[in-house]
């Protein structure tokens, strides 16, 4: 008989290969997830915060003011709740950052205690405006996820969603986003469920795209796509091929 002792210790390296083999598109049910959205009164957090309640996702909004958030929550319908970002924060499984980048910082700094424990999935992107366009910043922690995941050290912070078109995601005319869904984050278990939330929207698709010290240029990205969007006049997204 053996005990608790006695049983082989886990084999770091051979855990990491196994989950390698793993078949990526095979993704955890994610149907039963209380998904929040900081920032939700905003266009990309009112289109989010649409999308997957018409998925069929529990989905509260935050906002500072409890009101305002009550407010677009009852302008969305689906079920959606509003509240403020702390009461949002507690009583969601996962919390999507879609405030603006001015307020990063200080948002996520007033919520380190509700946020603990949860999934953070961060979708802002630091840019600037000028007469020339949009243009990326960087922020001095590499990017507005790495800030997020240094400002919230008992949070699990992933980065996704910052590819999608506002205007899209709050038509209720638009069946399908036709878009990628670029993942980044630490852990595969978490990378996972964010995929998993991306395919709960039809035509959307997530993939992984390394860890966050890579989410500078993906957040950067947006500047190019406000560029096509202008010239072509369109609600470009991205398609990675042959995945």
């Amino acid at each position: 008989m053996t005990t608790p002792d006695d049983a082989k210790p886990v084999n770091v390296a051979t855990a990491a290969k196994a989950a390698l083999k793993r078949d990526p598109w095979d993704l955890p049910d994610v149907s039963g997830l209380v998904v929040g959205v900081l920032g939700g009164t905003g266009d990309q957090g009112r289109g989010l915060a649409y999308r997957f309640a018409k998925a069929g996702q529990k989905v509260i909004i935050g906002s500072r003011a409890a009101e305002r958030a009550r407010t677009a929550a009852g302008e969305l319908g689906l079920g959606i709740e509003g509240a403020d970002n702390a009461e949002c924060a507690r009583r969601s499984d996962v919390v999507i950052v879609a405030v603006p980048w001015e307020g990063h910082a200080k948002t996520l700094e007033a919520l380190r205690q509700d946020l603990a424990g949860k999934l953070v999935i961060d979708c802002v992107n630091p840019l600037g405006f000028d007469k020339r366009g949009a243009y990326a910043l960087k922020p001095e922690e590499g990017s507005a996820a790495e800030q997020a995941a240094a400002l919230l050290p008992e949070s699990r912070v992933a980065a996704a969603f910052h590819h999608l078109s506002a205007v899209l995601l709050q038509d209720p005319e638009t069946a399908e986003i036709d878009t990628d869904v670029m993942v980044l984050g630490e852990s595969r278990a978490d990378t996972d469920i964010v995929q998993a939330l991306a395919a709960r929207i039809p035509g959307m698709r997530g993939v992984f795209a390394g860890r966050l010290r890579n989410a500078h240029q993906v957040e950067s990205l947006v500047a190019n796509l406000i560029s096509v969007n202008r010239r072509y006049k369109a609600h470009a997204g991205l398609r990675v091929t042959d995945v």
